[in-house]
């Protein structure tokens, strides 16, 4: 899971900071690099109702990638696929781990897409604002003043 303290709309529980937590306590204990859980990622506003969500998937596939959207939540899954020639390897300094990360969604955002591009995956979300709640300019008319008129009925 992921928290996202940059984006408005989007917020994610705490689980993910203690993690986060005891990762770094353990690389300082050992002086390796604490590893990235879940894929870094980018929030991004386009317009005024249109976000975009940018996650770093290098080398997955989209058969390997599943979004779904519950309740409120936007997941997304990173399972990969057995490869069938997976000898011969060096070195492989590129992440192969499984991935699970979720994301609230506020009342009213909805994912209207995603696309897959060189490494990057993509998810279009949308932000509906009913008409009642947008801002209503309200004209000021100087020349004539209000009066006050009793309710018939009092």
């Amino acid at each position: 899971m992921m928290t996202i303290r940059t984006f408005p709309l989007l917020s994610d529980s705490l689980l993910s900071d203690r993690f986060d937590r005891i990762d770094r306590l353990f690389s300082q204990l050992t002086g390796s690099a604490p590893l990235p859980a879940t894929p870094p990622y980018n929030i991004r506003r386009l317009e005024e109702n249109r976000y975009e969500l940018t996650l770093s998937v290098p080398g997955w596939q989209e058969s390997e990638l599943q979004i779904e959207t519950v309740g409120g939540r936007l997941t997304i899954i990173g399972k990969r696929e057995e490869e069938s020639n997976d000898t011969g390897w060096i070195h492989r300094g590129i992440s192969r781990s499984d991935f699970r990360v979720s994301y609230s969604l506020p009342e009213r955002v909805s994912v209207t897409g995603a696309a897959l591009c060189n490494g990057l995956l993509t998810v279009a979300l949308f932000h509906e604002v009913p008409e009642e709640e947008k801002p209503r300019r309200i004209a000021i008319n100087g020349n004539r003043a209000l009066e006050h008129k009793p309710d018939e009925a009092a």
